[in-house]
């Protein structure tokens, strides 16, 4: 079974565009509806019907792990809630940036070594690897790209200072959050954001 996949590489938390979306799940629409709001209403605001299809797919996928509540959190709460929360969805979507979160950032915090480097990535990976072979089957570019999406999830979420630097900077999790997160069992989520603090 594998378990890791690549698709978080289709871009970061999209606060903006999750925002949209969030609003778009909560009138839980059927196909045709999903269909004109994204593609002839154009409400992520996307040159293309392409790249709009396709952004759109990923958040529904990543949203579509929570529920309405969160839901109705996304689309009226402050940046902080929002983005905490779309990390949350987005680590529940992906086990590949939980793992990252719950192995890598968190033991770089445990032994107080200020920042991120390519090389916990790298590692990381070897490590993914003997879980799930899938793993080596990904193009270097692939690899570099994940990397690159990871850290910039990261810095918006504010575990890092960003994405250049790479400096770790756990922020404290919003009790609105963490209360929606122990409220739904969210263990995994929990154990991904908390011990990275």
């Amino acid at each position: 079974m594998t378990r890791y996949n690549a698709e978080i590489s289709a871009g970061s938390l999209m606060p903006a565009e999750s925002r949209r979306v969030a609003a778009l799940l909560l009138t839980h629409p059927d196909e045709a509806a999903w269909q004109h709001a994204i593609e002839l209403e154009n409400i992520l605001q996307k040159k293309t019907v392409a790249t709009a299809r396709r952004q759109a797919r990923l958040i529904q996928r990543r949203l579509g792990t929570l529920d309405d509540e969160a839901w109705q959190m996304i689309t009226e709460r402050e940046s902080e809630v929002v983005n905490q929360l779309l990390l949350a969805a987005a680590v529940k979507h992906s086990q590949l940036l939980g793992d990252f979160m719950r192995l890598v950032y968190a033991n770089r915090q445990r032994r107080m070594e200020p920042c991120l480097t390519p090389l916990d990535w790298h590692d990381f990976l070897t490590e993914c690897a003997h879980h799930d072979a899938a793993v080596t089957d990904w193009s270097a570019s692939t690899q570099a790209k994940l990397f690159q999406v990871i850290v910039r999830i990261l810095a918006e979420a504010k575990y890092l200072q960003n994405p250049r630097s790479m400096k770790l900077t756990p922020p404290s999790l919003h009790p609105a959050v963490r209360g929606y997160l122990h409220r739904h069992h969210e263990t995994y989520a929990l154990d991904c954001m908390e011990r990275a603090q």
